[in-house]
């Protein structure tokens, strides 16, 4: 079941905003809410409380607990620009544009979580059950007959 939430006219750069959520896709919810507590940007408070309203949502609608839910997809699209003038010299004018964005948190329970601990564990294994499959060929030496020589 996928669980939807949106923020509409984020005043941030939808630039900037992307940078944070490229940060949580595909993690779960309760951790990628644990770490946007950690990250130095403006925009991480932003999707944060839209995350929040998305587990809130998913928990309240179609009770799904939260730790069940991984964010499937986190999206931030262009909002309309305000636009609005600088004064210029010789009276002129130059443009400014307050970028607006609009974020999309997509959540879902269908896919299973994988946190990062389990993947290096899980390569450990791998690795360790290759390395006993590869079992290497005993060296046979053949021995020297008397009178021989190895020219």
């Amino acid at each position: 079941m996928q669980v939807i939430a949106t923020h509409r006219y984020a005043r941030i750069s939808a630039f900037k905003a992307r940078e944070v959520t490229r940060e949580i896709q595909g993690l779960p919810a309760v951790d990628a809410l644990q770490q946007l507590g950690f990250i130095p940007k403006k925009a991480a408070p932003l999707i944060a409380k839209t995350l929040k309203s998305a587990i809130a949502n998913a928990e309240h609608n179609n009770n799904v607990r939260a730790e069940l839910l991984v964010i499937k997809e986190a999206v931030v699209g262009e909002a309309p620009t305000i636009k609005r003038i600088r004064p210029k010299a010789r009276g002129s004018a130059g443009p400014i544009r307050k970028r607006n964005s609009h974020i999309r948190i997509v959540l879902t329970d269908e896919v299973p979580i994988v946190r990062r601990a389990d993947k290096a564990q899980a390569s450990k294994s791998s690795k360790a059950k290759a390395s006993k499959k590869a079992v290497t060929q005993p060296v046979v030496e053949t021995p020297e007959v008397p009178g021989e020589s190895a020219s």
